[in-house]
């Protein structure tokens, strides 16, 4: 029996400042994963990472992450996702900075 598809957000690393990043729904890229496309088939995973890799000029590590809708958006599903929303793990970097 098929196992059940995850929804997934396409993430990444811009490769000048190390914060992680989500493509939207306008081929655009964010830093903040409730304003991710969330892909709902395996399909539409295809099509977006098709998307992400022409643009893949200042990334690296472009991937296909779990992810649930959630009440603003997408949110994610395993803890290391969870951990990378928050920014780098040295507490004034980034994200943390705003803490």
């Amino acid at each position: 029996m098929a196992r059940a598809y995850t929804p997934k957000v396409i993430t990444a690393n811009d490769l000048l400042d190390g914060d992680v990043i989500y493509l939207t729904a306008n081929g655009g890229w964010t830093r903040v994963m409730s304003e991710a496309v969330l892909a709902e088939s395996e399909t539409q995973a295809d099509a977006l990472m098709a998307i992400a890799g022409k643009d893949a000029n200042g990334l690296v590590g472009l991937y296909l992450a779990d992810a649930q809708s959630g009440a603003n958006g997408p949110e994610p599903v395993h803890f290391r996702e969870a951990f990378r929303t928050r920014g780098p793990s040295n507490y004034f970097h980034g994200k943390q900075a705003e803490v």
